[in-house]
């Protein structure tokens, strides 16, 4: 049977000229909030590479919804900027989609200008700061601001949008029991911990106005007793269809609690406290003693989330994307005979933007070239996201640490 791989695909008013998508992995490239040349060059490069569409990550819905110095914020004044990059994505020929968030409780005052917030109070003990719980006003406003942030991707060109609705970030630390331990009308019964995700989204489908794909990524599992599990995230799913959205990208894995289970492989600590700034010093130090015990090692394998997106299958009628360890044309065509129809990549998008290209040109050899080192995230959480084969900044301290990770994890 011929592959499916490079066959075009239409989610809502978007086609897409072939199933492989670069998917939302944070790139660090947004200084000052607003989007860099650097990421200009990055996502057209992994255009002319030849994805069918490319995804700007975290972009922060409205400034208490940032957590990185070098995230993007939607706003007005940056419309413009955006059109130039989507308008070099799509000169490459590929489609751009931009996914849009709010971090919750993984922030600082110092980033997102207030007392972080989400749904239950609480202590942030990746910034050290002690987290409130959201009153009503703030909730409604968060939930419109997720609409005008749609309004503002749809103006500057985007094709698609996806809602960040996973992964421990805002919408996901109401759906969690482990974050929402609310005793109102967002608390409580999973039908109260969507309520916000509702809101969010009737907002998202109304700035929509049809004109761009509805995407939503939303967990499988949380990755740890006492968060949320697989019976329950079905239940969400079809939610998310009821509420509007077009194709759901399909994960799991909590940031502030199950990191490595997003993402897999060894947890860069020597790349994380290397880039740190000095005034940090306290939180390198934390990171040093207690990060291989906060963020368990999960070994890489191929295809690691399929045994859980299985499960999926057949439990909505939008599609679902895989993500998770697709990294060889074998792997890819086995997801799509599955029923996947669309499979979503980054890391080794981040070794070589040409990666899909060599893929149609027959090369199944690149499957190798991305190590799975996690040096990229360790330096994309105070700078870019770059591989460390390709870093001009690394030190042999660093080079020895992950090429130490990397035969690691060889079989």
């Amino acid at each position: 049977m011929d592959s499916k791989l490079f066959t075009p695909y239409t989610v809502g008013p978007l086609t897409l000229r072939n199933r492989i998508i670069r998917s939302a992995a944070f790139e660090g490239m947004c200084p000052g909030n607003h989007p860099s040349k650097e990421l200009y060059d990055y996502h057209t490069a992994v255009a002319k590479g030849g994805v069918g569409m490319t995804t700007v990550a975290y972009a922060a819905v409205c400034r208490s919804g940032l957590s990185f110095e070098r995230q993007l914020l939607m706003r007005d004044e940056i419309i413009p900027e955006l059109r130039h990059l989507t308008d070099g994505i799509h000169a490459a020929g590929a489609k751009a989609s931009i996914q849009l968030g709010h971090c919750g409780n993984m922030s600082h005052r110092s980033i997102c200008g207030c007392t972080p917030y989400g749904a239950s109070n609480g202590v942030n003990l990746y910034a050290y700061t002690l987290v409130r719980r959201m009153d009503e006003k703030q909730i409604f406003e968060v939930a419109d601001a997720y609409g005008n942030a749609v309004r503002i991707a749809r103006e500057s060109g985007f094709d698609a949008v996806e809602v960040h609705a996973g992964h421990g970030y805002l919408i996901s630390q109401f759906l969690s029991p482990f974050t929402n331990r609310r005793h109102d009308k967002y608390g409580g019964t999973l039908g109260n911990r969507m309520r916000f995700m509702d809101m969010c989204m009737k907002n998202v489908v109304e700035a929509a106005e049809g004109k761009v794909a509805i995407f939503v990524k939303t967990n499988m599992r949380d990755g740890f007793r006492g968060g949320i599990e697989v019976p329950e995230c079905i239940d969400v799913a079809r939610r998310l269809e009821e509420d509007g959205a077009q194709a759901l990208v399909l994960t799991g894995g909590f940031v502030s609690r199950a990191p490595m289970y997003v993402m897999r492989g060894d947890f860069p600590v020597k790349a994380i406290t290397h880039y740190m700034p000095s005034r940090q010093w306290f939180l390198k130090a934390g990171v040093n003693m207690f990060g291989k015990m906060l963020a368990p090692t999960e070994k890489f394998r191929e295809n690691y989330f399929l045994p859980l997106s299985e499960q999926f299958l057949g439990k909505v009628s939008i599609p679902l994307v895989y993500v998770g360890g697709a990294v060889s044309r074998k792997g890819i065509d086995q997801l799509l005979e599955k029923g996947f129809p669309l499979i979503e990549m980054a890391r080794p998008l981040v070794r070589d933007t040409d990666f899909v290209m060599k893929l149609k040109n027959g090369d199944d050899t690149v499957c190798s070239t991305c190590e799975h080192t996690n040096f990229c995230i360790g330096r994309m959480y105070n700078l870019s996201m770059q591989c460390y084969r390709h870093c001009e900044d690394i030190t042999p301290a660093l080079t020895r640490a992950a090429e130490k990770s990397a035969a690691w994890q060889r079989p």
